[in-house]
């Protein structure tokens, strides 16, 4: 880890996980211009590799991420310039194509504005008990533009959410995990070592089954209980004509583990 260079976004891949890495921890790994793109590239590696099944974002040094490096990314966003490009995912879900896949967050220390964001748009994250959280760009005479806006009140209940949305405050880890933003709480440095944990039980289901639950829930979460039920039986009936159905079934019967495949 000491011989990355700062501001880099790394890849490594355990198994069936991909490892995300922002490193730059001498700036508390405050996001430039190059390394949002560089995010962006690896979310959608990631979608694009059908062996990777889970994948989680981590970071270096003392502090998940302070947020954007404001000198560095203003101009680029302030003219609209788009980050998700060349097969590029958007990381926060918003303004471009989003993950199909379990996308997991591992932080620690300062978790601030896109750090937040970060974690909201993540299916699962992980804390260590020193996180702290805010979304501070009322502070900076803007709004969260990263999804915050309409996530926070949605995880957080809208009084929750508009107590920091509206000041900027900090909140703590635990009030992260009443709130809903976060699963997991850890001792400070285990928070990588946990996310692994669950990453890898998630790795070991069927994909398609995991990808189809993602979609479902996410449906019904944006389009109402009602409207979400229609795509049920469709995705079902698809999941049902798979390999991994049938070997799902078979491990069963047979009392072993299940050696899913993604077919």
């Amino acid at each position: 880890m000491n011989n990355i260079p700062e501001g880099t976004i790394t890849r490594e891949i355990r198994g069936h996980v991909f490892l995300i890495g922002i490193h730059r921890a001498s700036k508390m790994n405050a996001f430039t211009w190059d390394m949002l793109c560089d995010l962006s590239v690896a979310f959608g590696e990631y979608e694009a590799n059908d062996d990777l099944r889970c994948a989680v974002v981590y970071a270096a040094g003392e502090h998940f991420s302070s947020g954007l490096d404001l000198a560095d990314v203003a101009p680029h966003v302030s003219v609209g310039e788009p980050y998700f490009k060349g097969g590029g995912i958007d990381p926060w879900g918003v303004h471009g194509p989003m993950l199909s896949k379990p996308l997991m967050m591992a932080v620690q220390g300062r978790c601030y504005t896109l750090g937040t964001e970060l974690s909201l748009a993540a299916d699962i994250v992980v804390a260590a008990d020193n996180t702290r959280f805010a979304q501070l760009e009322v502070k900076r005479g803007i709004f969260p533009f990263g999804g915050a806006t309409i996530r926070l009140p949605k995880t957080a209940g809208w009084g929750n959410a508009m107590r920091y949305l509206l000041t900027g405050d900090e909140f703590s880890a635990q009030d992260a995990y009443r709130f809903g933003l976060v699963q997991e709480i850890t001792e400070p440095g285990q928070q990588l070592e946990k996310a692994m944990e669950i990453a890898c039980k998630i790795a070991a289901q069927a994909p398609l089954a995991v990808q189809a639950t993602l979609y479902l829930a996410r449906s019904a979460a944006n389009e109402g209980f009602q409207n979400g039920t229609k795509n049920i039986m469709p995705e079902l009936l698809k999941i049902m004509k798979t390999e991994d159905a049938a070997e799902g079934v078979m491990s069963f019967i047979e009392r072993r583990p299940a050696n899913f495949k993604g077919r």
